[in-house]
């Protein structure tokens, strides 16, 4: 079982192979950062197509860690990724369905935290041995209480490296899916969790809307799940698009896997019509590459935006980040963009604040009204006569 469990380590390591400058999403790195400093745990929101596996991928990597958690052991520091795609199928079970449910959440929990510290030569030989056992005892269904005890297994292996002096935090992906497939009582326990270890245990979610909406809209009772909510409530970051510098690395990235030049005035035009919206930033590069190979001579003007909007692999994006929006906002959108009218109340009031943080919207001034960003976002809404 070790001589596997090594291999799949070896192959969840390598994996993470393309960096990132350590200047990279140098706002939201600092943000999260600051979090992780002060063992707080932190929910940051982003849109479809905002470049969010990136970011996450940037804030494992041990050398940003080390840059930014100054006056911190980084040795003694762990981001273990929590990813609902890895969660497994589970069987048919006539026992309580909840308590079996919560039980997969803390098998992956604890499974990620094997990966984390594998070969354990941070622990002593028996302390390693003992964590093994403890890891094997979580997913040991021969146990008929086996679905009901996980939280006691998951926490006993948190102390073996507790104990010497690690901080974890733990990074929840796609928070969506896992407020859907998990009860109330698991997070209850990681509240609890928290509460034991809280100098050394935190955690981070990324969703493509707040915590608090997302309880509303899958129709959760908010009161069993405030707990929980309450570790986030004063550190939650918002991620928008690229910055410029971000930006122009990635298409300058772009260009070089496919060994090939834009002038300047195309990738000033790039950055102004997608806003740094990382899908939207990537598609339309390509787009261009392939159109400059074909025409000796483009124009950079409205034509082209409408041009682009019309094809597939950028159609994809902005869908991507259109089915990312909750009723609400959607329904601001379709009233933006002269689809429906706009209704004034508590609802719409807090759509067009999410809106704004995420850079979606923003408000002008001279012409006194909301404007939808980015401008091919805009390009794309507008073509579509029944937005869905």
């Amino acid at each position: 079982m070790r001589g596997l469990a090594a291999k799949l380590f070896q192959v969840c390591d390598c994996d993470m192979t393309r960096k990132h400058p350590l200047e990279f999403r140098r706002a939201e790195v600092e943000a999260i950062m600051c979090c992780w400093q002060a063992s707080e745990s932190c929910a940051t929101v982003g849109v479809g197509s905002v470049g969010k596996s990136n970011l996450i991928q940037h804030l494992t990597d041990p050398e940003v860690q080390a840059h930014y958690l100054v006056g911190h052991d980084v040795t003694k520091f762990r981001a273990i990724l929590i990813d609902p795609n890895m969660l497994g199928v589970l069987p048919a079970h006539n026992g309580d369905r909840d308590a079996l449910q919560a039980w997969a959440g803390y098998e992956l929990m604890m499974h990620r935290l094997y990966l984390a510290f594998h070969p354990f030569d941070m622990l002593s030989p028996q302390d390693a041995r003992a964590f093994f056992e403890t890891y094997q005892a979580l997913q040991d269904g021969t146990n008929p209480l086996f679905a009901y005890i996980g939280i006691r297994y998951f926490e006993l292996g948190l102390r073996f490296f507790l104990q010497q002096g690690f901080k974890l935090v733990y990074m929840f992906d796609e928070f969506e899916e896992l407020l859907q497939r998990f009860p109330v009582q698991f997070f209850q326990s990681l509240r609890g969790l928290r509460d034991q270890y809280k100098s050394q245990l935190c955690y981070f979610t990324f969703s493509r809307t707040p915590l608090p909406v997302l309880v509303k809209q899958y129709g959760l009772p908010a009161d069993k799940l405030e707990p929980f909510l309450e570790l986030f409530t004063d550190n939650v970051i918002y991620v928008g698009p690229y910055n410029d510098h971000d930006a122009r690395r990635m298409i300058q990235r772009l260009l070089e896997r496919r060994q090939s030049q834009l002038p300047e005035v195309s990738v000033d035009f790039l950055l102004a019509i997608t806003g740094g919206f990382a899908g939207l930033l990537r598609a339309v590069c390509l787009l261009l590459i392939d159109y400059q190979r074909q025409y000796t001579s483009l124009k950079f003007d409205d034509e082209m935006m409408v041009y682009l909007a019309s094809q597939p692999t950028v159609q994809a994006e902005c869908t991507t980040i259109w089915n990312s929006l909750s009723n609400a906002e959607q329904a601001i959108l379709k009233s933006v963009s002269q689809v429906s009218e706009y209704v004034h109340d508590r609802e719409s009031a807090d759509a067009v604040a999410l809106l704004l943080r995420k850079q979606l919207v923003r408000f002008d001034r001279e012409k006194k009204r909301l404007e939808i960003q980015p401008p091919l976002f805009a390009v794309f809404l507008g073509s579509l006569v029944n937005l869905q």
